[in-house]
This record gives C-alpha cells, sequence and structure tokens, in this order.
C-alpha cells in the first residue's frame, strides 16, 4: 500500500517510513497539515497516517476536509492524545482508526492491514492466474 505520514515529529516521520518500507509499503511524509492535505488529494495513496497536533493545521482539520471533499481514502490518527474525548474527537472527524502513541509497531501494522482490507486493499498485486505478495 502506498502510505502517507502526516507527522510533525521528523525522527518519528523517518523511522516510520523505514519500517513501513522495509514491511513492503510505500511511504512519503509530510509535516504540517495544509502539506498533508495538498498530498492526500493527489489520488496516490491508499491510506493516511495522520497526527492530532500537527503546525498550522491539526490532523482532525485535515480529515474533516478530507471528508468535505469527498475522500474516501482510509484515515489512521495516530497521536499522544489519549483521553476518551479526544479519540471521540478523531473519530467523528473522520477518521477510521485511532491509535495512541507510544504503540507496538506490530498494531500499527495490523490495524493498516485491517484498514486496507476495509478499503478493498489487500496489499497483493494480481494479473491474469497470477497473484504476487510483495510481503
Amino acid at each position: 500500500m502506498q502510505i502517507l505520514l502526516v507527522e510533525d515529529d521528523q525522527k518519528l516521520s523517518r523511522l516510520l517510513a523505514r519500517r513501513l518500507s522495509a514491511e513492503g509499503h510505500g511511504a512519503a511524509t509530510a509535516a504540517t497539515g495544509p502539506e498533508g492535505l495538498e498530498l492526500a488529494g493527489s489520488g496516490r495513496f491508499d491510506l493516511a497516517i495522520v497526527d492530532v497536533m500537527l503546525p498550522v493545521m491539526d490532523g482532525r482539520e485535515l480529515t474533516r476536509i478530507l471528508r468535505e471533499k469527498g475522500s474516501r481514502m482510509p484515515v489512521l490518527m495516530l497521536t499522544a492524545r489519549d483521553a476518551v474525548g479526544d479519540r471521540v474527537a478523531g473519530l467523528r472527524s473522520g477518521a477510521d482508526d485511532y491509535l495512541v502513541k507510544p504503540f507496538a509497531f506490530d498494531e500499527l501494522l495490523a490495524r493498516i492491514e485491517a484498514l486496507g482490507r476495509r478499503a478493498g486493499r489487500s496489499g497483493r498485486l494480481s494479473a491474469g492466474g497470477v497473484e504476487l505478495d510483495p510481503a
């Protein structure tokens, strides 16, 4: 899957992009809400992982705008905000899932796989009678 990471912590963003690439996913990064919104609107991505606390435009606003524009791309919010009210606000803004930092990378991968299944993207490539699992 092609994954967009919208995260202002550059160290975490680089680490996640590297780990996701090692798992067979493509990963691009954005550090601000507007940059993430622009990339998300490009149609190049199967899924977005969005931090809530972003400069200029927070992740909830970014997600709300995506949904208003008709985007059905799955959005997973990845944030340190762990209060029930924060999780509810994130999901109500249009996020499909919400994961609190710190997190286990295996759980993030499992959530990405689940969102991909719901969106009809298995990560497998097929042509004719041949199927390839990049992982």
